[in-house]
């Protein structure tokens, strides 16, 4: 019998488990395995993508690249050769570690379906071909679920996020009108940056609070993106679209908190938290207007562990004080470390005294082992992208969290640095001195990265907190005095057909 992977759990439990430097037998395409939610149809993404473990002729899987150039490709192509669909599909992107991404953006809505071949030279991969029977929806194809369970299945989402049952835990239930009465005042002056939605039958309604809004791009973006996919619940609610959360009033205190919505939370702050605009505007424009996405850094993480330059590595903007210091301690240790501001705003009389960095590409970053992570304004947004990579992430202490930081453990997926640098030094020689730890904090971080910051996952996780949110909110949302149409783009929306009593069906 042909195995079969583990579908969520299996990129958790790939192991070191070949020595560095020793030979590994030759790929077995039909042993190696294939998974991922790209297999599934119902499973509408803006960039699909799916999972291979080369697996050797001894059953073993490889834990490093297949030696040579990969003979790993994949050809997709309309199951009906009526339909003429622009399908993209990029190289599989080597993670190095005897695994591959595979990606593809679909731009049409395939009606008959799709046929998915994954090759190793010319011999099929695992069960390959995979039959995606249609329809296959693309990005833009406005045609939702309307059971949303029936999606949350399909898409595997968890059944429980620690961190939104954090946030909620402040709000057993949601007072509407005391929302409407509060916000405008507390948060909707001049500088503010607070957004209004109403979701009302599956439109998305806004009005701006504040003269700082312009972020709302990514807010609708993300909301539409939702409601072209799986049918949202009735509700009204405020984002705050500016760097810092806003609510810190304690539970005890009356009156008490108000659930603002932020990107980024905070120890002292009440605030529910949804994934940052960064990672979210990333994901729905991977494979088209960015490069650094949570896809495709996974295949740029740079030389091979035991080939990485041995120092700690840093450049960023001058956005908190911290910063300077790190760029202190490397002029005064560049044995240990290479840290360098690439642009002043906040400190621009430090200029003159520390110099300017050069920019250097992200994937760049990877060239050196130890990565620090140092707040910015708030949590530093490059951190789950420096987690995908495979070298060692030296975290600042901070008061500051983005939505997945519950799941991360100090010296399992990364080596945490105390607030004020004054044990860097400390912790860079001790991840000298201890290579294979330090290796393995690496790889632990990497997997669970891989795991929690997957793009499906993403859509599973802002749905949760609208489903959430709607659940605790008793009042019946309306469309406010002011309030906006955010309509759909019309991107290929005259190639969409919704094709409704078919269910979807997977033969893999």
């Amino acid at each position: 019998m042909r195995r079969r992977p583990r579908a969520a759990l299996l990129p958790l439990q790939l192991a070191l488990l070949v020595a560095a430097g020793a030979p590994e037998a030759p790929v077995s395409a039909p042993r190696s395995l294939v998974w991922g939610p790209g297999l599934r149809a119902g499973v509408v993404l803006p960039v699909r993508y799916f999972y291979l473990q080369a697996v050797n002729s001894e059953g073993q899987n490889l834990t490093r690249s297949p030696p040579g150039q990969s003979l790993f490709k994949v050809v997709i192509k309309s199951l009906s050769p009526k339909e003429l669909v622009r399908i993209h599909v990029p190289k599989p992107l080597d993670r190095n570690d005897g695994t591959f991404l595979m990606r593809y953006r679909v731009y049409d809505t395939v009606s008959e379906g799709l046929k998915i071949e994954v090759l190793y030279g010319d011999e099929h991969v695992a069960q390959s071909p995979y039959i995606l029977k249609g329809p296959v929806y693309h990005e833009y194809c406005e045609c939702p679920e309307e059971d949303p369970e029936a999606w949350q299945k399909t898409l595997s989402c968890p059944t429980e996020e620690p961190q939104i049952a954090k946030d909620f835990a402040s709000f057993p239930s949601i007072n509407l009108q005391q929302m409407l009465n509060e916000v405008p005042k507390r948060f909707g002056d001049e500088r503010g940056a607070i957004v209004h939605y109403t979701i009302l039958n599956n439109r998305i309604y806004r009005r701006s609070l504040g003269k700082y809004t312009d972020f709302k791009m990514f807010s609708d973006e993300i909301l539409l993106s939702l409601a072209r996919k799986v049918l949202l619940p009735d509700m009204e609610f405020y984002i705050n679209l500016g760097d810092w959360p806003l609510e810190h009033r304690k539970v005890n205190e009356t009156p008490g908190p108000l659930p603002i919505i932020s990107w980024c939370g905070s120890l002292d702050s009440r605030d529910v938290i949804l994934p940052t605009y960064d990672i979210t505007h990333s994901t729905l424009e991977a494979m088209r207007g960015v490069t650094n996405d949570l896809l495709s850094v996974q295949g740029n993480t740079g030389p091979s562990w035991i080939n990485k330059t041995e120092k700690a590595f840093f450049r960023g903007r001058d956005s908190r004080e911290e910063r300077l210091q790190l760029v202190q301690l490397s002029k005064e240790n560049p044995e240990l470390l290479d840290a360098g501001i690439t642009g002043y705003f906040f400190f621009q009389e430090k200029e003159k005294e520390l110099g300017k960095a050069k920019l250097i590409g992200f994937f760049d970053f990877f060239k050196y082992k130890y990565q620090v992570n140092v707040d910015g304004t708030v949590a530093a947004y490059r951190y789950p992208y420096l987690m995908l990579g495979d070298s060692l992430v030296l975290k600042q202490d901070s008061t500051y969290y983005e939505h997945f930081y519950m799941a991360l453990k100090p010296w399992k997926h990364y080596v945490p640095i105390k607030r004020n640098l004054s044990d860097l030094l400390e912790k860079v020689k001790w991840a000298k001195e201890n290579d294979e730890e330090a290796r393995k904090i690496a790889k632990e971080g990497q997997l669970a990265a891989r795991e929690l910051l997957q793009p499906h996952r993403l859509y599973c996780y802002y749905y949760r907190v609208l489903q959430k949110y709607a659940e605790r909110q008793s009042s019946r949302p309306e469309i406010r005095d002011g309030m906006e149409l955010v309509p759909q783009p019309d991107d290929n929306t005259s190639l969409c057909q919704c094709l409704r009593g078919r269910p979807f069906r997977e033969e893999l």
